[in-house]
């Protein structure tokens, strides 16, 4: 197929370029530096105090922990309350003689063995107040320990409500609903070869703001073993908007980008990931987000285009979520930027006419007269002497 037969918009077509369509059937083989959920391919080990560090930073770790392990927590958080005051009341119960004389007046109303230590200390706790049991004016420790454990229950609800709500709203939940496309395509735009992929709002009410970033990271190892991990950012126009309808991101590959000297050979054999991230801040909450992602080099299209999925009718614009990631061949030359631009340039000074030097033109000008009105004064006057 040759380039030179289409007919691009904003594009000089070139005849000696040759078009090609992307080859999916070339997969990377090594592991992912950051999972297409976003989340980092990273195993994390002999971490020095890791338990204590944990533990120093218990809110953290109780919010990052799976709701399932969060739940048996608490609910070991209060029944390990229960247990350690209702032993409390059960020893201050032998202490002052409650079980052995039944007939005296007891520290505390109905507790007569451990299980009714137990219940009174769930009843105190829980505020339940079934009406049997209750403390008495004999006892000074029963009333202090009645109170201590009053003031730990507030703190450990306080606790756990905190917990609850920042896990509901913690920003991997929101960063799930804003998404980017399975894959990235480098296809032309104004005449230029330009990387691109999609970001999109699943949800109807909108962030604030957001920012686009993008990253080529480079993982290298040597014969010893040693890992090298060299992070290029890439230049992205248009990078702060409100994500109101999904966007394309586009990266101008320009000399100042790293992609800028790859062919499509080149980039098969490139060993890279495209990271991308897009941080907003979200409308109803103002907390700030992140949604991340990666592509490899089977992911990144080669001569595609992204299908157009937003329509204006009469009364709103619909965008339809069906054609997110759907994509279409388009017309592209296989060789780098690089060569593109130069061919094109060359290309345009080989048909381009000549010009008469401007600066010679002025002094014509200035003068009142051009070379070939010169030329005719002269031709006259010599006819007029003959």
């Amino acid at each position: 197929m040759n380039s030179g037969k289409a007919q691009y918009s904003g594009v000089n077509t070139l005849e000696d370029f040759h078009s090609v369509l992307t080859d999916d059937s070339l997969n990377c083989k090594k592991k992912r530096y950051v999972r297409k959920d976003g989340s980092c391919n990273m195993v994390l080990r002999h971490v020095p105090d890791v338990w204590l560090l944990r533990v120093n930073d218990i809110f953290t770790t109780l919010v990052e922990i799976r709701w399932r392990v969060m739940f048996l927590t608490f609910a070991l958080s209060y029944i390990l309350s229960w247990l350690f005051f209702g032993i409390l009341f059960w020893i201050i119960a032998l202490t002052h003689g409650d079980m052995k004389h039944p007939n005296n007046e007891p520290c505390v109303y109905e507790v007569r063995s451990f299980t009714a230590a137990f219940l009174f200390s769930l009843e105190t706790q829980t505020t339940i107040g079934y009406g049997f049991r209750g403390m008495s004016e004999n006892c000074m420790i029963a009333i202090i320990v009645v109170t201590i454990q009053d003031v730990i229950s507030v703190f450990i609800d306080t606790f756990v409500i905190g917990i609850v709500i920042a896990k509901m709203a913690s920003a991997r939940k929101r960063a799930q609903t804003v998404g980017f496309s399975n894959c990235a395509v480098i296809s032309l735009y104004d005449g230029h070869l330009c990387l691109s992929w999609r970001v999109g709002d699943f949800r109807k009410n909108h962030m604030v703001e957001g920012t686009a970033n993008a990253q080529l990271v480079h993982c290298l190892e040597n014969s010893t073993g040693k890992v090298k991990i060299t992070y290029k950012d890439l230049c992205i126009e248009e990078n702060s908007f409100i994500l109101v309808t999904p966007m394309t991101i586009i990266h101008k590959i320009s000399p100042g980008s790293p992609l800028y000297k790859m062919s499509l050979k080149d980039l098969r054999k490139e060993s890279f990931e495209l990271v991308v991230s897009f941080t907003y801040t979200d409308d109803c909450s103002g907390l700030l987000h992140q949604t991340r992602t990666s592509y490899t080099q089977s992911e990144i299209l080669w001569g595609q285009d992204f299908q157009e999925m937003v329509r204006v009718t009469r009364k709103n614009y619909r965008v339809d979520y069906a054609l997110f990631n759907q994509t279409v061949k388009v017309l592209v030359p296989e060789i780098s930027a690089e060569e593109y631009e130069l061919k094109r340039y060359s290309q345009e000074t080989k048909h381009k006419p000549l010009q008469k030097n401007p600066m010679a033109s002025a002094v014509e000008f200035i003068h009142g007269k051009s070379f070939e009105a010169a030329a005719s004064t002269s031709n006259t006057i010599q006819i007029q002497e003959l």
